[in-house]
C-alpha cells in the first residue's frame, strides 16, 4: 500500500483516457497515472479505420454535427461549441500532425498511418511523464472522504488519487466502477453491426456494392430508422455505411427483437416512384429487343441488377423489355422501391465496434464532465450514454469528452 497521493487517476487506456489525461496536464506537470486493464493501449485507435485511424469527420456545425449520434447528441451540442472537430484538427496539427479530408467527410492523418496518432499520443505522454500501469485490472473505486478517492487493484495495489477519470468503454470493469458510485447505466445494446440475411443468391455477390441506397429497419409493421448510403453484399448479408448507420439508430429496437426484422431498400432514392415506373416505360421503349437482365435503366452493378431482376420478374427476367406489360412494370417499379430483405441475425463491425447505452446523461454535468453525485467523479468516451455512426463521430465524442473532463480537473488542480 502507498500512501502517496495521485492527482487523477485514470480508469481506461483508450482514445478518452489518454486525451483526458493529457489534458488534466495541460498547464503544467500532473501526478496523473492511467490504468489499462490490457496489455496494449490504443487498441481501438491502432485498427479503426482499416489501421488509418479514421480521427474525427469535417463537419464544423455542431447543429449539424449532433445529428449523427443516436444517443447524446442533445447534451453535445454545447460541447461541440467548446471543442469540436476544428479543435481536433488543431490540436494534431500542433503537434506536427497533419489530418485531411476524404470525399465522405472523414478525416484520417495524411501518412494514412494510426501509427502517426499513437506516436503523437505517447510522445505527448512521455513528455508530460504521465504514468501506465498495463495489466491493472481494477477490483474497486470508492470515495473515503471529501477529497480522496482510493482505488484497489486486482494485483492487491491501492491507489489514491485526487480526482478519478472513468474512461473505461463498455467494460464490464468500468460498468461495475459506474453503480459502486451510485450512478445508473441506460440499457446496453452492440452498435455497429452488420447484417445476416439469408435470401438466396444474395450471398454470391458478396463484394458487390451499390453507391446510394435508402434503406429502412420494419419491426412487425411498425419502421424504426431509415438512413441512406453506400450498401455492401457479403458473404453472410449486407453491411456498408447505410446498414451501419441502421444499426445504429435501430441498436435497441434489434436487441428486443433478437436481430429478427426487414429491412427494406430502395435502389433508386434518387427518383420518386413515378419517375421510376416512367423511366422502365422509356426502357421498354427504347431497348425493346434486349433482354431485362442485360439491360439496366438504373446505376447499379450488372451482377446486382441481374439478382435483383431474378428475383422480382422470375422467368420474364429472361425476356426481351418490349414483351413486359405496363402492369409488370408498375409492380417492378414498387418492388425496387420497397426491396425486402429478412434479416436473420446481426454480424460485427469489428474496426468501429461500440455499444449503445452507459452511464445516464442526466447524471452527469456536460460542462465539466463530471458526475452530479460524486465530486471529482469524471467521465469520459464510450462508457457514456453517447454513440455516433461510423465515420469518426465516436472519435470525436471521445476526444470532446476527454477534454473538456481534463480541462475541468486541471482547474481543480
Amino acid at each position: 500500500m502507498s500512501s502517496e497521493i495521485l492527482d487523477v487517476i485514470v480508469v481506461g487506456g483508450g482514445a478518452a483516457g489518454y486525451f483526458g489525461a493529457l489534458q488534466a496536464c495541460s498547464d503544467g506537470p500532473a501526478h496523473v497515472r492511467i490504468l489499462e486493464s490490457g496489455r496494449k493501449t490504443l487498441e481501438k485507435v491502432k485498427i479503426s479505420g482499416g489501421g488509418r485511424c479514421n480521427v474525427t469527420h469535417a463537419c464544423f456545425d455542431p447543429r449539424e454535427l449532433v445529428a449523427f449520434y443516436p444517443r447524446g447528441g442533445k447534451e453535445l451540442r454545447s460541447a461541440f461549441h467548446r471543442f469540436g472537430p476544428k479543435d481536433t484538427i488543431a490540436w494534431f496539427a500542433e503537434r506536427g500532425v497533419k489530418l485531411k479530408t476524404e470525399e465522405d467527410g472523414r478525416m484520417f492523418p495524411v501518412t494514412d498511418s494510426s501509427s502517426t496518432i499513437l506516436d503523437c499520443f505517447e510522445e505527448e505522454r512521455r513528455n508530460k511523464r504521465i504514468q501506465i500501469s498495463l495489466g491493472a485490472s481494477v477490483l474497486a473505486a470508492k470515495k473515503l472522504d471529501s477529497e480522496i478517492f482510493e482505488v484497489t487493484l486486482s494485483n492487491g495495489e491501492t491507489l489514491f488519487a485526487r480526482n478519478v477519470l472513468l474512461a473505461a468503454g463498455s467494460s464490464r470493469t468500468g460498468h461495475a466502477l459506474v453503480r459502486a458510485f451510485g450512478h445508473s447505466l441506460t440499457p446496453l445494446a452492440p452498435s455497429l453491426f452488420t447484417f445476416n440475411c439469408s435470401e438466396q443468391g444474395l450471398r454470391e455477390l458478396a463484394g458487390v456494392a451499390a453507391e446510394r441506397v435508402k434503406a429502412a429497419i420494419v419491426i412487425g409493421d411498425q419502421k424504426i430508422a431509415s438512413s441512406e448510403g453506400p450498401l455492401l453484399v457479403t458473404h453472410w448479408g449486407v453491411s456498408g455505411p447505410a446498414v451501419l448507420k441502421l444499426s445504429a439508430w435501430a441498436a435497441r429496437e434489434l436487441l428486443q427483437a433478437d436481430y429478427h426484422a426487414k429491412l427494406v431498400v430502395d435502389w433508386a432514392p434518387s427518383i420518386k416512384r413515378e419517375q421510376l415506373q416512367q423511366a422502365l416505360v422509356l426502357q421498354k421503349s427504347q431497348q425493346a429487343r434486349k433482354h431485362v437482365v442485360r439491360a439496366s435503366p438504373l446505376e447499379l452493378p450488372s451482377r446486382l441488377w441481374e439478382h435483383l431482376a431474378r428475383r422480382l420478374l422470375s422467368q420474364a427476367a429472361d425476356r426481351p423489355w418490349g414483351e413486359l406489360s405496363d402492369a409488370t412494370l408498375t409492380t417492378f417499379a414498387n418492388s425496387l422501391n420497397a426491396y425486402e430483405l429478412e434479416i436473420s441475425g446481426k454480424g460485427q463491425f469489428k474496426e468501429e465496434f461500440v455499444t449503445c447505452g452507459g452511464v445516464t446523461l442526466s447524471e452527469v454535468d456536460f460542462r465539466t464532465m463530471q458526475s452530479k453525485l460524486v465530486p471529482g467523479l469524471f467521465f469520459a468516451g464510450e462508457i457514456l450514454d453517447i454513440d455516433g455512426v461510423t465515420g469518426g463521430f465516436n472519435f470525436q465524442s471521445a476526444w470532446t469528452t476527454a477534454w473538456i473532463a481534463g480541462s475541468e480537473i486541471t482547474a481543480r488542480l
